[in-house]
């Protein structure tokens, strides 16, 4: 068995849906990994990671006007805004979505349904720069 891991530098471009599948599944190649399990986890408190639709872009756009539906921002009752009006919003958003996802690998790729891909759900309105750590148990 062997142990992998890095952390994949992202830049998002503001709010939404950032597919970083292919960025993945890229690293992988690079460990010449072929049966394992991917463990990811994002370190921050204002973005999450999330399995989704990634064929039909209007699935993206629908996930995300859900989420601006469902935590609307500039809400009367938000007091936390010191680091501007999406503060509140960005954190409540993170804590209804994951910071983490284990995936099985096998025959060299991820185990994701036929429609599936990984984002990073960025909640901020202004881009960023994420790092997504990578966990690879590689088990040939």
């Amino acid at each position: 068995m062997n142990w992998h891991k890095t952390t994949l530098e992202i830049s998002t471009r503001g709010k939404g849906l950032h597919d970083i599948t292919e960025a993945i599944r890229a690293q992988l190649r690079e460990w010449d990994v072929h049966e394992g399990m991917c463990f990811l986890f994002l370190p921050h408190t204002s973005a999450s990671l999330v399995v989704s639709e990634n064929w039909d872009p209007t699935a993206r756009a629908d996930l995300e006007t859900f989420m601006e539906r469902l935590v609307p921002e500039q809400e009367a009752w938000y007091t936390h805004k010191l680091e501007g009006p999406d503060d509140a919003t960005s954190h409540i958003r993170s804590m209804l979505t994951d910071t983490s996802l284990t995936i099985p690998v096998d025959d060299g790729n991820l185990s994701l349904g036929t429609w599936q891909g990984i984002y990073i759900f960025e909640h901020r309105a202004h881009s960023h720069r994420r790092g997504v750590l990578i966990r690879v148990l590689n088990v040939e």
